[in-house]
Order: structure tokens, then C-alpha cells, then sequence
């Protein structure tokens, strides 16, 4: 390797810690704890539907508007869709009793609530991303609000089988491995405790990007993406001890949503009442969400208009591009209505 090379991969590593990220324009419209609803105005709005936009819990949001030609937000706004973020925060030791209830009745229902008062419409496309698509799934089971459609982006529905920690969740099936206590005595799961959890299950992928990224060392565009990518892999946020344990006990050991027997706010979950058009996307690359977590929703809705489409690609190349993923674009446009 020569030296401009090595020195462009050092500096890279260096400046990828805190690049700028989330640049779209966008003003808060709600807030509530540590939770905002963001609102992303399109330039030239063409359609009547939002979209509302649900993310993970344990990641940032911004993943969804990395930089200017690299944010899936930008593509959005850009085609002619308002578009609504809920982005949960950064929640601390005083919000560990926050369950996931708490997030689908008191942020997600609220939120969505606001966003629709706030675009004057009646309905949304909803977009759920990895575990806020499992979100945004009991979300739409449950709302009485009305909704134009569902998109859902490598997100888990059957816990059933989940890569590498087969052992693992075989002993807590089982009753071998008790997590409750330990996590009441933690209160909150570390961001760092999430970040080594996923490393184990996309290792060796999680560093190969440096290889990637080493053979690319003089390629100003991809240094560019890198750094801001490479900045949301390692940037975990802390998990509060009720929405893990609901998380272990009631998805992945019980399998709730499959099995049945998901009860949110005192009430069963039945996911025949979402009827609304269904766009499903998983990936032949992804070890953190391989597809047959993702295709049993297909089997549960009631949804005439369904679709499930399986992509070259890995976990966040869905909205790392900068446009939006065939054949995102099209099916909305064809689900959507024009002003």
C-alpha cells in the first residue's frame, strides 16, 4: 500500500467519529420525554399521503438522513412526500420503566396522531425500519387511526429461529436462563451491551468494512459515505429494562407474534385487523434480519393488496443510497394519491 493511501485510511478512521449527519431541513412539531416528531417539508409536495416514519430503539434515527444524496428522508421529500420522523431520544436511567406499551400507546399513537392534525389528511403510509418495523406492525393491529399503507423494511415478525444465538435461546425457552432479575438490577441495557450483541451476530461483517474502506482509501465519495455510516454502526443507544424484557419474553422466547397471545395495554393483539396495503423488503445479505423473520407477516394480515420483495443488498443498504429501493418508489406512487 502506498503512503497517500494509508494516510487517506487513518484520516478517514479519524473524522468518521463525528461527521456531520441530519442535515435535511426539518422542524419539531411534538415532543413528549425525550421523544420528537420531526417534520420534513417536501420542496414539491405531489402527494396527499405522508409518510410517518418509524425507527429502531436501540439505534439513531439519523441513519435515515445521513448527508445530502445519501439520505433516504431527502428521496423522500424530493419525489413529493411530506414526510413525518418519530425519533424516540436518547432515554436515561430515570425512563427504565418505559415499556413497549409505553412506546405504541404514548409516542407512536400520539405522534402519529399530531402528524395527521399536522398535514391535514385523514391517513398515512407508515414506514417501519428493522425492530421499528416490528413496532409499527403492532401499531397498525392496534390503532383505531386510519392507514393509506404499511411498509415494512427488514423488520422481524417470527422469532422462531433467530441467527447464531440458537443455544442461547434454546436455554431461555426452556426456562434455563432467566434474564428478569438481572435486568431489574441493570435498569437500563448499555448501548455498549447492544453494540457487542449485534457484533456477534454480524461478525465477521462488522469488520470488513475497514477492509472495504482500505482498498477505497483514495475514493473521496466513498471515504464520504463511510465516515458517516461507519459513525451510526458504533453510535448504540441504552434500552430501558421493561421494553427488553417485553422484547426477550413476549418476541423471541414466547414468539407472541406468531404464536398469539400479545397483549398491549391490556389488550390482545390481532393482526387481522391490518388490512391496509402491505409492502414487505428483506435482503439476501443481512445476518442481523435474514428473511424468514420477515416474510411470516405476509400470513398474518388481513391486507388484500400484499407484497413481499427480496433484494440484493445487506441491513442498511436499504436506506444508505440516497434513493429509494426498487420498488419502493414505484408501489408508492402507485398507492398513494396525487394532489
Amino acid at each position: 500500500m502506498n503512503k497517500g493511501k494509508l494516510s487517506s485510511f487513518i484520516e478517514t478512521i479519524s473524522y468518521s467519529l463525528d461527521p456531520e449527519v441530519g442535515l435535511s431541513e426539518k422542524y419539531p412539531i411534538w415532543k413528549k420525554n425525550k421523544a420528537t416528531l420531526w417534520y420534513y417539508p417536501s420542496p414539491n409536495k405531489k402527494y396527499k399521503e405522508p409518510i410517518f416514519l418509524i425507527y429502531s430503539l436501540v439505534n439513531k434515527a439519523y441513519i435515515l438522513d445521513l448527508a445530502p444524496s445519501i439520505s433516504l428522508i431527502e428521496a423522500f421529500t424530493q419525489a413529493g412526500y411530506d414526510t413525518y420522523l418519530i425519533d424516540f431520544g436518547i432515554p436515561g436511567f430515570e425512563d427504565r420503566n418505559i415499556t413497549i406499551d409505553d412506546y405504541l400507546t404514548k409516542y407512536i399513537e400520539k405522534s402519529y396522531k399530531r402528524a395527521i392534525r399536522h398535514a391535514g389528511t385523514d391517513e398515512m403510509t407508515v414506514i417501519g425500519f428493522c425492530l421499528g418495523g416490528t413496532l409499527a406492525t403492532i401499531f397498525a393491529a392496534i390503532t383505531k387511526q386510519k392507514m393509506k399503507n404499511l411498509i415494512l423494511a427488514v423488520s422481524p415478525i417470527d422469532f422462531s429461529t433467530f441467527p447464531i444465538y440458537g443455544n442461547w435461546l434454546e436455554a431461555l425457552r426452556n426456562g434455563d436462563i432467566y434474564i428478569d432479575d438481572l435486568v431489574d438490577k441493570m435498569g437500563m441495557i448499555p448501548p455498549s451491551s447492544i453494540k457487542y450483541g449485534t457484533r456477534l451476530l454480524v461478525s465477521p461483517v462488522a469488520y470488513s468494512h475497514y477492509l472495504a474502506l482500505l482498498s477505497q482509501a483514495n475514493n473521496p465519495n466513498y471515504r464520504e459515505k463511510w465516515t458517516r455510516m461507519n459513525k451510526w454502526t458504533i453510535d448504540h443507544i441504552p434500552l430501558s429494562k421493561e421494553a427488553f424484557k417485553q422484547i426477550m419474553n413476549d418476541l423471541i422466547r414466547d414468539n407472541k407474534i406468531i404464536e398469539g397471545g400479545l397483549i398491549i395495554d391490556n389488550q390482545p393483539v390481532d393482526f387481522q385487523n391490518i388490512r391496509c396495503n402491505l409492502l414487505v423488503f428483506s435482503t439476501k445479505s443481512d445476518p442481523l434480519v435474514p428473511s424468514n423473520l420477515c416474510e411470516p407477516i405476509m400470513d398474518l394480515v388481513a391486507s388484500k393488496d400484499k407484497t413481499f420483495t427480496l433484494f440484493e443488498g445487506g441491513h442498511a443498504s436499504l436506506v444508505a443510497k440516497g434513493t429509494m429501493p426498487y420498488p419502493m418508489e414505484e408501489w408508492l406512487m402507485n398507492h398513494t394519491t396525487l394532489i
